[in-house]
């Protein structure tokens, strides 16, 4: 019985978060490398191997262009491989100067302005798939209205690891009274949480037509204010319900607009944070990896297909903002590198490339250990392992 449920746990475990993961990523990664492949075409480059995926071949096929499609054993990414990224071929004995017709379709002699389009164009098609997505999502679906600009103090989501779920609190549940504070509105409950951090307070709630108290501690968080102090206040960690959402469809070229102000919006709200971050105004804690990302696409699919679609664009996004960074090993290294060739009138060194490169790797290993750190706090991975060994 217990091999049973062990093997039904996993079978769920794949069906529910592997697959809808694991879907988003191959979308994603395909998307992305098409952009560099599709510039690359473009510039007259020859396209040696389009994968998605690493490691083994799966399935492949060669083109009519000379390019072998292939899916990789292990569906953790994807790469293009264009032909003549360095200025000869071969290795050792056999390197040798490229011909006229190789040179022709080399990506290294190609000009400073096609190398650095092939490589933008990665991240650029990141940021048109989602403004097509939310566009998608307006045509077909529409925009929600809310019945009401004035939610009532009624919980929508509830943050693991939150004051709300250590309470008790549950999705519907709508607070009344804080104390001997009333409370009406959500703004009226940020407001009571927030000037209580770390107090221990009496909430009261109406649940399916029941008053219920429950004694709940605001988590103690902070942030800088205007003037560069640290300002703590209250985290209770739940969301307004927005209680009845009514959708509007829009003709195509409202939808259009619409996509490419929530993709702008949302790059801003995401550099907004990261500057955060960078300042002390926010927690890095709360940057998510592979496995959160995991959780979440399993979450949203459960929800249908409009909400995975909305996941798909923000992610698309992230990924097109990641990319940009300027951190040699990815697309933004590459760019800040053809700056520097701009400037210079010559390309930066070997050596130099190749320290960043090594610079720039070990920058992403160590944001990908920290954010998967930061994934096995969240989903209590170590918690568990400490239950077991205490």
């Amino acid at each position: 019985m217990e091999f049973l449920a062990l093997l039904t746990a996993k079978l769920s475990f794949i069906w529910e978060i592997g697959i809808p993961f694991l879907i988003a990523l191959t979308i994603l990664v395909f998307v992305h490398e098409l952009g560099h492949y599709a510039v690359a075409r473009w510039a007259g480059v020859k396209v040696e191997v389009f994968s998605v995926g690493f490691g083994t071949e799966i399935k492949g096929w060669n083109d009519s262009h000379g390019t072998r499609w292939k899916i990789g054993a292990v569906p953790l990414g994807g790469y293009v491989k264009m032909f003549g990224e360095s200025e000869t071929i071969g290795e050792g004995d056999d390197e040798r100067p490229m011909s006229e017709e190789e040179t022709a379709v080399s990506f290294h002699h190609k000009s400073l302005i096609q190398r650095a389009a092939i490589v933008f164009a990665g991240p650029f098609i990141n940021f048109i798939f989602a403004i097509f997505a939310f566009a998608a999502l307006f045509a077909f679906i529409g925009l929600p209205h809310p019945e009401t600009d004035k939610p009532l103090a009624v919980v929508g989501m509830i943050s693991s690891n939150s004051a709300a779920e250590t309470a008790g609190l549950k999705p519907g549940d709508q607070i009344v009274r804080i104390g001997r504070e009333k409370i009406t509105y959500f703004k009226d409950l940020q407001r009571v949480i927030g000037a209580n951090p770390g107090k221990l307070l009496e909430i009261e709630i109406v649940r399916q037509e029941k008053r219920i108290n429950f004694k709940v501690t605001p988590k103690v968080k902070e942030r800088k204010d205007a003037s560069g102090a640290t300002v703590t206040y209250g985290l209770l960690g739940v969301t307004a319900d927005p209680g009845k959402v009514t959708y509007e469809r829009q003709n195509i070229f409202t939808a259009l607009w619409l996509g490419v102000e929530r993709t702008y919006g949302l790059t801003l709200r995401i550099l907004d944070y990261i500057g955060d971050i960078f300042s002390g105004a926010q927690s890095a804690e709360e940057l998510g990896g592979v496995l959160r990302i995991a959780q979440i696409s399993g979450q949203v699919a459960e929800l249908g297909i409009a909400s995975y679609i909305s996941f798909l664009a923000v992610l698309s996004v992230n990924l097109g903002l990641i990319n940009l960074f300027p951190i040699p090993l990815l697309d933004g290294g590459h760019l800040a590198f053809y700056v520097i060739e701009a400037v210079r009138g010559r390309p930066l060194g070997e050596k130099a490339q190749e320290y960043g490169f090594r610079l720039g790797l070990m920058l992403v290993v160590a944001l990908f250990l920290f954010v998967t750190w930061n994934d096995l706090v969240h989903l209590k991975f170590i918690s568990f392992i400490s239950g077991l060994l205490t």
